[in-house]
């Protein structure tokens, strides 16, 4: 990460192979991530997992987990999108496809599918930890089980 994040937000991303991820006042999703040149990359769109509201938001809360599972820092990250053909895209897509776990296909044939129907996103650190230790809520963060017509 780079040189003006947070000691806890650096060490916990480094680790983080899933967030939880808020945009604007919707419930956090959990989404896979992974962590490379001081940000956190996701991928969205068809397909791949949903985040409503990500391809509007420039703003975010990222919420990241430590080594007991739990929760230990909240924090700011703006939203950029990663341009399909960038130089950024040849850098840090690869990487990422490589990550992709359970993909109907791989490596190129993946991030060609991500610059057709998907969206690869960049999660950067905006500030210091809005939570964090003592700060963080005591109260179980999961929110209330959706109305859906499935059945057992």
């Amino acid at each position: 990460m780079g040189n003006v994040t947070h000691p806890l937000i650096e060490e916990a991303a480094k680790r983080a192979a899933v967030a939880w991820v808020t945009v604007g006042s919707a419930p956090a999703r959990l989404v896979w991530c992974m962590s490379a040149e001081g940000s956190l990359w996701i991928v969205t769109g068809d397909g791949e997992q949903e985040l409503p509201g990500i391809k509007t938001a420039t703003e975010v809360r990222v919420t990241l987990r430590g080594d007991h599972g739990g929760r230990i820092v909240t924090w700011p990250a703006t939203v950029s999108r990663v341009e399909p053909g960038s130089e950024e895209w040849a850098r840090v897509v690869p990487q990422l496809a490589s990550k992709r776990l359970n993909a109907a296909v791989a490596g190129a044939a993946l991030a060609d599918q991500w610059a057709r129907t998907g969206r690869v996103s960049r999660l950067t650190p905006a500030g210091e930890p809005i939570e964090a230790g003592p700060t963080l809520p005591h109260a179980p963060a999961a929110a209330p089980v959706r109305s859906h017509s499935a059945r057992r």
